[in-house]
């Protein structure tokens, strides 16, 4: 019994190991974080294999464990508070500078409706060219015209080169 569990449990070790590794490491965004991760994962996979009944959900139930043990980290995790920090002191950063962002809101409403309504669905959407392209009904070459025009102009507003090349 105990042999036949342990070489179901191998197997799943070889099928997954690499590709559960590269997801903690995706969320640990640290290499021996991701290696304690996928230890504690497969720790717990083990003590549980009895639950896993179908093999097919076998990479599902492992993502599954991994993103609880992940999650138990936090929950241990105890953040240093400064006592001494004056919080009235401490500026939102989150804002940025309030005063760019309404030029740069000003400079996208004085673009022409052409200019602007791809630049948006690229910037803001992540649409592709081709994708702008098919909802606008145009050709990919008009669209990439259009996005370079909605740019240039942005650049030659005063004030605005140094956001204008962020957001495009």
């Amino acid at each position: 019994m105990f042999e036949g569990k342990r070489t179901r449990f191998e197997a799943l070790v070889r099928a997954y190991s690499a590709e559960l590794y590269r997801y903690a490491y995706w969320l640990c965004r640290d290499r021996f974080g991701a290696e304690d991760l996928l230890q504690e994962t497969f720790a717990r996979a083990w003590g549980n294999l009895s639950a896993l009944r179908d093999e097919h959900a076998a990479k599902s139930w492992l993502y599954t464990i991994l993103r609880n043990e992940h999650a138990r980290l936090f929950e241990r995790m105890r953040l240093p508070i400064a006592d001494d920090e004056d919080l009235d002191s401490l500026a939102d950063s989150r804002l940025g500078n309030v005063h760019d962002a309404l030029e740069m809101r000003e400079a996208l409403h004085a673009l022409p409706p052409g200019y602007r309504e791809p630049l948006l669905l690229q910037v803001l959407g992540g649409f592709t060219c081709d994708e702008i392209a098919s909802m606008m009904e145009l050709s990919s070459g008009a669209v990439m015209t259009r996005l370079s025009r909605a740019r240039l102009v942005l650049r030659r507003q005063p004030g605005l080169a140094d956001g204008a090349e962020a957001a495009a």
